[in-house]
């Protein structure tokens, strides 16, 4: 049977989030079939004033790492960059831009196309957001800011939201990292002079579940179709991953040996 809005609003109320400020990672298929897909999905969480904030990242404006500046322990390597797009040398991002990766998933993508939403400052890993508190959440994102929304997510007493998707999903981790003391990875893009730009981004994300039993005391869990839901106070959140990752660095690494980006992450990130 086909989930439908009042499912989708069921579950808000059953989790008590209604009103309240939201970073949500989604899979719309692991619902199984939504009636009126993504737009339903985002048609119930403005019905019950939530607002949405989303990762809309895009690689598309990654620009070639300049010479004249290479961190070390950048999580890169610099003569193995085959991967960028060249044609980014040429493109310039700004908030209007429905650019987004595919991985995001439909309801960001579904997000961006919203005239009434808003979308941070930053070229590579913005976030957009939508509902009452849209604007608060995104005004202090900056290219060398990647994780504002998150920290002002956290004043309002907001929560993190994961809907069919994993730890490994969960940017906010990257933000535990960064309170626990590390830097972020630096990457490069055009400014709106064309000139190259840093911006801050994080790392690789595959061993975020080892976090887990840190996180397990604050996690709320109910089902909206196949569709798992977990919901995490972004605040305890922080304060729980950040200790944690404080006291075991390596403890988000994939376990890949070879695995540049958590190597340098868990030695503390580029030296800047």
């Amino acid at each position: 049977m086909a989930v439908k809005e009042k499912d989708i609003i069921k579950a808000i109320k059953e989790l008590n989030i209604s009103g309240k400020a939201l970073c949500i990672h989604s899979s719309l298929k692991s619902f199984g079939e939504v009636d009126g897909g993504a737009k339903t999905i985002i048609s119930a969480f403005l019905k019950e004033k939530c607002t949405m904030l989303v990762p809309a990242f895009s690689d598309v404006f990654q620009v070639m790492p300049p010479e004249s500046d290479r961190p070390k322990r950048n999580g890169i390597e610099y003569n193995n960059v085959f991967w960028i797009d060249k044609k980014s040398k040429d493109t310039v991002y700004n908030t209007r831009t429905k650019e987004i990766n595919r991985e995001m998933g439909a309801i960001p993508a579904e997000i961006i196309k919203m005239k009434e939403k808003m979308r941070g400052e930053h070229p590579l890993s913005s976030f957009a957001a939508i509902g009452p508190y849209a604007n608060e959440l995104i005004k202090d994102q900056k290219p060398m800011d990647v994780y504002a929304p998150l920290r002002e997510l956290a004043l309002f007493n907001g929560y993190i939201l994961l809907i069919g998707v994993g730890l490994t999903r969960m940017t906010a981790i990257h933000l535990a990292e960064q309170t626990a003391g590390k830097n972020m990875f630096i990457r490069w893009a055009n400014g709106p002079d064309r000139k190259t730009i840093r911006a801050e981004i994080g790392g690789c994300s595959e061993g975020f579940e080892k976090l887990a039993p840190v996180l397990l005391v604050i996690e709320k869990r109910t089902k909206v179709g196949e569709s798992i839901w977990r919901l995490f106070p972004m605040s305890a959140f922080l304060k729980r991953a950040a200790a944690a990752i404080q006291l075991r660095p390596e403890i988000t690494h994939c376990g890949k040996p070879d695995c540049v980006r958590c190597n340098d992450m868990a030695a503390g990130g580029p030296v800047l």
